[in-house]
Parts: structure tokens; C-alpha cells; sequence
């Protein structure tokens, strides 16, 4: 079969992978001139299996409207009339109850798990590096509140099989020696010890050379993608502004705005932007530099370990489809960092960058077939785009092979926004 993937994110790319290792004829195009020049570039850097948490949840919208008096909170919005805006808040309000939650994250955990299995394989059978370490994440709780509110998400981490430890104050420089230069700032902290770390973009782009080289797909850069060409309940084409391309099958990975290429299919995807701030901060003192991933609960700002950089990811902005690199958002995750590690990096010296994560409203990434019979789905990953990734991509594959997934599809195409 004769695939056409929209997109060269990390979604794109591994899709493209699975696709090809199944014998499937793969093109990827994409409007940038290399993969993964937007979100996937510049992201956390946290590969957090364990850590897949709705972002909808039991108590979030009376945060929400403290988080609004406050200098460094997770989450902003920018007033505007927005009407795009204001359904999707709606819909994540319908998602902050406990039934809501336990299922969304289920499904999460689902497809990471899933993910972890194949990222291990992929790296064993490629043999590609991306200054990746296997080394956990780490959780850390600034009050006894949080200690005692992670116990619900402890629950489905047994119930998945995620190995995971509750630490004490005391014992988390045990898992990150620098945190024993701040003693006292924490009170405890979970640890996921299986959880990964690696630059998304240097995995993109080898995994994207590997594709090429080794399983005969073909990037087609600088692409401008227009619009779905359809005829008798079919995609015929793409229509781009190098002509139409054709393909037996098309996939959209195009994260915050495959909404827009899909609608006149009258298929509503209930995506929005959520703009997230990441800090590229050099490495000045390997002992007082975080080892792996460690993620500040309060702020939600998560801090991970390349080689010789530290990437500090974090804020929710719901802005739109706004790129403006904002300083006060810049302020808070540079404190954050240098509040926790303040001699491992030189934060004078970091690169300032932001990215729109594709979000659902229940943080659910939508994977699988259409209404139309040869348009199948990848996105909506939100923050977890590179967490997810190889999970997606090889479910994505057996589904569109005809194989028997190796793990239950139900409750992650866009059916489930049918009612």
C-alpha cells in the first residue's frame, strides 16, 4: 500500500517507520525543510511513560483561577473572543471529575507503556543515539498536599504495571545527587525509574535518516499542504503548492493544526494550541546538573539532562495560534531551574524557544481510522507527542496492516467525541 504521512514531527516520523518496516510504500511531506522544525524541536526533552497524567483533572479549574493572580503559574490564558478557545475549555471542564479522569488516564498510560516496549526495541534495532539516557523521573513535591495527592495516580500506576517509589525528602538525592546542594526545598517526591530522556529532534532526524536510508521512504521537504481533494467517500489527492499527491492511504500528523485540513471531511477534531516555553541552558557543572528528568510538581516545569545542555520545558498558554517569545514566561521556568540547580548551568547563556502542543481535551491522543475510508489519524499527543510517539506510530500500522494491535485500540480514535 502506498502511504502519504502529513507531517515530519517525531508523530510523522515514526509513523513513517512502522509503516515502512510493514512493507508499506511511505512519503513524508511536510512544509518545513527538515523534520522536526516545531513542536518536536525544542520540547522537554522528558520521555515519561509513567509520568502520562491528563492535563484535566479533579480540582484543576479552582487552580486555574489562582494560577490567574499569580507571577510564575503553569497555566495562562490570554483573554480574547474565541470561540474556538471557549468550547475546549469547556470540554476540559467536562473532563475534571474523577470517572473522567480515571478512564483518560488509563488510556494515556495505555498507549505509553506501549511506547516504552517500542522505543526499546527501535533503539536496539537501529542502533541510532540522541543523547538519550534511561535513568527515570523523578517528581518532586514542595508540600505535604502533593504527597498525598499523587496517591490516585500511584492506584493506576499499579494497576499498569509501572514500577514507581515514593521517596521522602531525604532520599531523593539518592536519585539526583545535586538536589543534596538545596536541602529542605522538597518534601518528597516520586520516582519512575523507568522513564527515559533524549533530544526529540536529534531523534527525529536520525530516525528520519534511518527511514531513508535503510527502508526506502521517501521526504518530500517544503511542501505546502492545502487541502484534502475527496471524491465518492475517498481522499483522492493532496492538494500542495507542488501539485497533488496521490497514495492509497493518507495519514495527518500535523499536531495543532490538523483541525484545519480536516474539516471539510466534517470531521471535527476537538485539537487546541497549548503554547509550552523551553529554556536550552549549557552545562557548567556536571554535579550540579540534574543526571536525568526531574519535574516541579508546583510549577510543572520539567528539567532534563542531555550531554552537555539542560532543557527546561514548561508553562500552558492557551494564546491561540500565537509564537511570541514571551520574557515573563521565560522568568518562570528560568527560575525554576535556578531555584533547583542553580550551579549546574549557565542560564544567561540559554536558547529561548516555544512550541504549540496539539491538546485534546481529555490529553488523549487521537490514533486510528475516519469516517472517510482511506484518512487515518495521529496527532492530538499534546505534551506527551514525544513520550507517545513510537507507540502511536506502530499501532497506527498494525491498524492501518490489518494486524491485531498489540495493544486495545478502544477509546483513542476520534469516535469517542461522536456524542
Amino acid at each position: 500500500m502506498k502511504v502519504l504521512i502529513l507531517g515530519s514531527g517525531v508523530v510523522g516520523v515514526t509513523s513513517a517507520y512502522y509503516l515502512a518496516r510493514q512493507g508499506h510504500e511511505v512519503t513524508v511531506v511536510d512544509r518545513q525543510p527538515s523534520p522536526a522544525l516545531e513542536t518536536s524541536y525544542g520540547n522537554a526533552g522528558q520521555v515519561s511513560f509513567g509520568f502520562s497524567s491528563p492535563w484535566a483533572a479533579p480540582g484543576i479549574p479552582q487552580k486555574a483561577v489562582k494560577w490567574m493572580f499569580q507571577e510564575h503559574a503553569p497555566l495562562k490564558i490570554q483573554p480574547k473572543m474565541d470561540p474556538t478557545m471557549a468550547r475546549f475549555m469547556m470540554q476540559m471542564l467536562g473532563n475534571c471529575n474523577p470517572e473522567r479522569y480515571a478512564v483518560n488516564k488509563e488510556r494515556m498510560v495505555r498507549v505509553a507503556e506501549h511506547s516504552r516496549a517500542c522505543i526499546n526495541a527501535l533503539r536496539e534495532e537501529t542502533g541510532i543515539r540522541y543523547e538519550d539516557r534511561q535513568r527515570g523521573l523523578l517528581q518532586l513535591f514542595r508540600s505535604e498536599a502533593q504527597v498525598e495527592a499523587v496517591g490516585k495516580d500511584m492506584k493506576v500506576l499499579e494497576q499498569c504495571g509501572v514500577r514507581h517509589r515514593l521517596l521522602g525528602g531525604d532520599e531523593l538525592a539518592a536519585v539526583e545527587p545535586a538536589l543534596a546542594r538545596v536541602p529542605g526545598k522538597f518534601v518528597g517526591g516520586l520516582h519512575l525509574p523507568d522513564d527515559q530522556t533524549g533530544d526529540c529532534y536529534l531523534f527525529a532526524n536520525r530516525l528520519a535518516d534511518h527511514c531513508r536510508e535503510r527502508l526506502g521512504v521517501e521526504f518530500r521537504f517544503n511542501v505546502e499542504i492545502q487541502r484534502l481533494k475527496r471524491s465518492a467517500g475517498r481522499i483522492e489527492s493532496v492538494v500542495t503548492n507542488v501539485g497533488e499527491l496521490t497514495a492509497d492511504a493518507y495519514v495527518v500528523c500535523l499536531g495543532s493544526y490538523s483541525p484545519f485540513l480536516v474539516k471539510d471531511m466534517d470531521i471535527r477534531l476537538p485539537i487546541y494550541p497549548v503554547k509550552g516555553y523551553s529554556l536550552t541552558v549549557p552545562v557548567t557543572d556536571d554535579g550540579g546538573a540534574p543526571q536525568s528528568t526531574v519535574m516541579d510538581e508546583s510549577f510543572k516545569v520539567a528539567i532534563s539532562r542531555f550531554d552537555d545542555r539542560i532543557r527546561v520545558g514548561g508553562t500552558a498558554e492557551l494564546a491561540s495560534y500565537n509564537l511570541d517569545l514571551l520574557e515573563r514566561r521565560r522568568a518562570t521556568i528560568s527560575m525554576v531551574v535556578s531555584d533547583i540547580f542553580p550551579e549546574g548551568g549557565d542560564v544567561a547563556k540559554a536558547e529561548f524557544w516555544t512550541g504549540l502542543r496539539p491538546m485534546t481535551p481529555d490529553s488523549t491522543p487521537i490514533i486510528g481510522a475516519t469516517r472517510v475510508d482511506n484518512l487515518w489519524l495521529n496527532t492530538g499527543h499534546g505534551t506527551l507527542g514525544w513520550t507517545m510517539s513510537c507507540g502511536s506510530g506502530q499501532l497506527l500500522a498494525d491498524l492501518m496492516s490489518g494486524r491485531g494491535p498489540a495493544i486495545d485500540p478502544s477509546g483513542l480514535d476520534v469516535s469517542r467525541y461522536a456524542a
